[in-house]
């Protein structure tokens, strides 16, 4: 027998009422209001719950043109998502979610069937359109040629109040993360810390895509009419990758670093909800499930292969990355053998090799440990705790 067509007042007809059920089902509407609400006694209302729980939405439309699908969902399935859903993955995203059904519930629907479900049910609102169509930068073929940095804050970690700063370090060519940080905010030094750990971990590479943050660019041009003119001031992460020969590009706008964001979206859409499920409450705990878990579930599973073969990293096989990567103050030691230095003095001892360092001039190196050198050419006269007290031997890990 030949099928018939629905109409399209059918199909109108037939998604409105399963719009209604569906609310009804996830419980946040009373059987009475549903009925109400479509226009019909309580007793159709109850027929129409049980031909969409023997047929599903096929049942809804007119059976005798055309029999129901063979691939209709079980209601107890249906509320099953719901509830889930509701319960305890509402803040997760469509694809998560769709994710975490097949992975721990064993539910296997499709994609667009979970999407629709959730959409109907008003659990989740429907997207606006996308804007104008871009073309994609195309990648880099060796790993190593391009590196994006940057720091993203967010409500990352849901048992701790406010937001908090997320940085990493991401490869072009491959989109694998080699550093991720939970950090109080995003600062020269623990930016510095995020390049020199890469940089510690795979070697060098040959240059680093930024947006325009101070840190890492100045904002001062070196133009004023009420001054001689000079030129700007490199910044310290500026002055550091100028030393290794790394190059700095600086994007001028956030389309331009695509990349960067779409990891971005894809982290606030799902790291502060595996935070949540893993009890994370702590900035330790956030911290050690982005090293061991997080970062490589994401090299697993959104990392590609690169076009080329081979890498461009080369192993740093020098020994000053710690005064490299700390800050740098210029300043002149005093009579007294003593350097002023942000309301603190720091005593040169006595040397081998000169009388006194009075009038020189020396710099200071703040380091990432929090500890303090001063540095006259390639010696070190001194290492300071914080605090400006000298130490008697210079810190575990520090190589000057």
């Amino acid at each position: 027998m030949e099928e018939r067509s629905y109409s399209v007042s059918q199909v109108e007809r037939a998604m409105k009422v399963q719009e209604v059920i569906l609310r009804a089902i996830d419980g946040r509407l009373k059987w009475y209001e549903a009925a109400q609400i479509l226009g019909i006694s309580d007793r159709q209302m109850r027929r129409w719950k049980i031909r969409y729980e023997r047929f599903g939405y096929d049942g809804l439309l007119d059976r005798r043109q055309k029999r129901p699908s063979e691939k209709r969902v079980a209601v107890e399935v249906v509320q099953k998502v719901l509830t889930l859903y509701r319960e305890r993955y509402f803040d997760f995203n469509v694809l998560h979610f769709h994710e975490k059904l097949k992975e721990k519930h064993e539910i296997d629907l499709s994609y667009t069937w979970v999407k629709n479900a959730l959409q109907t049910a008003g659990l989740l609102s429907k997207g606006s359109r996308r804007g104008v169509h871009r073309k994609a930068r195309p990648r880099r073929p060796l790993p190593g040629m391009l590196l994006h940095t940057d720091a993203s804050t967010h409500a990352w970690i849901p048992e701790i109040e406010g937001q908090q700063d997320l940085i990493a370090v991401l490869d072009d060519a491959t989109s694998e993360t080699y550093y991720a940080q939970f950090v109080p905010q995003e600062s020269t030094a623990t930016m510095m810390a995020g390049i020199k750990a890469v940089i510690e971990q795979k070697g060098l590479f040959c240059a680093l895509y930024t947006d325009r943050a101070s840190h890492f660019i100045t904002t001062r041009s070196g133009v004023s009419p009420h001054r001689p003119q000079q030129a700007a001031a490199l910044t310290q992460i500026q002055r550091a990758l100028g030393q290794l020969q790394i190059e700095l590009i600086c994007a001028n706008s956030p389309e331009a670093r695509g990349r960067m964001e779409r990891l971005w979206e894809t982290w606030q859409g799902r790291l502060p909800q595996e935070l949540r499920l893993a009890g994370i409450t702590t900035w330790e705990g956030a911290n050690a499930f982005l090293t061991q878990q997080w970062v490589p579930f994401h090299n697993r599973t959104w990392s590609v292969k690169p076009s080329g073969e081979g890498s461009t990293f080369v192993p740093y096989t020098g020994d000053a990355l710690n005064r490299i990567f700390a800050l740098q103050h210029d300043r002149v030691v005093g009579n007294d053998n003593c350097v002023e230095f942000e309301k603190r003095r720091l005593q040169i001892s006595k040397s081998a090799w000169r009388l006194s360092y009075a009038k020189c001039r020396v710099k200071i190196y703040e380091h990432l440990d929090g500890t303090l050198s001063i540095g006259h050419g390639p010696h070190t006269l001194g290492y300071y705790d914080a605090q400006g007290s000298l130490l008697v031997k210079k810190p575990v890990g520090v190589v000057v």
